[in-house]
């Protein structure tokens, strides 16, 4: 196997824990470097023949314009909505990245999270404990909730799996057939296509959406959809926060025309903290944490590393 120089772009202002997920895949089989902000660009491109990405969206086009020996461009997230791969595209190096499997585990472990604050109220709850009220407030049981699951791939199916034991009835929605090992494993009450999404809407106590953000998907819960929303119900959103429009969901909490939310993905970030929505015991919030764990850092540097692998044994990257 040929021995590739390889120069990693992380983002440390964020979490460190990427790039050390990285360095431990990769181990010695590379010559591997990390991009240094006080050095020219052009020389730290130089050669290389795979860039790796921590999360999309780090990379200028002067970076790209640097990258004249690049053959694989890799970004070690998900989602590709804040790439610009035309751009890419005509720089003539190949981009892959880590498809949802690799943090599945990880999303559907939070939307459930969520739903179990959203249910016994756990904001309302501290507030009461830090007032020295005691026995307040009354929860509700999960069992027998309806639970729309809007995006079943990788990351949806997860959630199901765990919501399951706890008595939900599972309705999702997908735009492909799902396998049938899968259906015959999770057993949801109801699955169908975009043209159903209106009902599962409308039948959700738990909302949850598991998309990516494409023009198709943008605001796919606008004002309309929140408004056929039950009154008690609530939607969760461990995705991209463009999927929603927070207009539309910000004015339904304000005015008590949903139940409640939880939120990790904002249209930007960071979202104004001080909002009035934000203060509301029933408003969940995570400052974009979903998919950040130790088991997805794992998971993603490993299939980084299996890529750099396949491009130096003349390989075609996965993904």
């Amino acid at each position: 196997m040929q021995r590739l120089k390889v120069l990693l772009l992380s983002q440390l202002t964020v979490t460190h824990h990427w790039q050390d997920a990285v360095v431990a895949a990769l181990g010695n089989r590379h010559d591997l470097a990390i991009y240094d902000d006080e050095r020219p660009i052009p020389e730290q491109f130089e050669g290389r023949t795979v860039v790796i990405e921590t999360g999309g969206g780090v990379a200028t086009d002067e970076m790209k314009d640097a990258a004249t020996d690049t053959r694989l461009w890799q970004i070690m997230g998900t989602g590709l909505d804040h790439v610009d791969i035309d751009y890419m595209k005509s720089k003539g190096f190949m981009v892959a990245n880590c498809p949802g499997q690799f943090s599945s585990v990880a999303l559907g472990e939070c939307a459930l999270m969520f739903i179990l604050m959203l249910a016994r109220s756990y904001c309302e709850a501290r507030a009461n404990f830090d007032a020295g009220t005691m026995y307040k407030p009354f929860g509700h049981g999960l069992d027998g909730m309806t639970l729309g699951i809007i995006g079943f791939g990788a990351s949806g199916q997860e959630l199901a799996r765990r919501a399951k034991p706890f008595g939900m009835r599972i309705q999702a929605i997908d735009v492909r057939p799902i396998e049938p090992e899968i259906l015959d494993e999770i057993q949801p009450e109801f699955l169908g296509g975009p043209d159903e999404l209106d009902q599962v809407v409308a039948a959700a106590d738990y909302l949850s959406l598991h998309l990516h953000l494409t023009d198709v998907t943008r605001h796919i819960m606008d004002a309309r959809r929140i408004g056929m929303m039950k009154p008690t119900a609530c939607l969760i959103n461990v995705a991209r926060g463009a999927l929603i429009d927070e207009t539309a969901m910000h004015e339904a909490l304000l005015n008590g025309r949903i139940g409640g939310a939880g939120i990790d993905a904002f249209s930007t970030e960071p979202p104004d903290s001080t909002l009035p929505v934000y203060q509301l015991p029933n408003m969940v919030v995570t400052p974009h944490i979903s998919g950040a764990t130790n088991s997805t850092a794992s998971a993603r540097a490993a299939a980084v590393a299996e890529n750099v692998d396949r491009v130096a044994q003349g390989l075609e990257p996965l993904y």
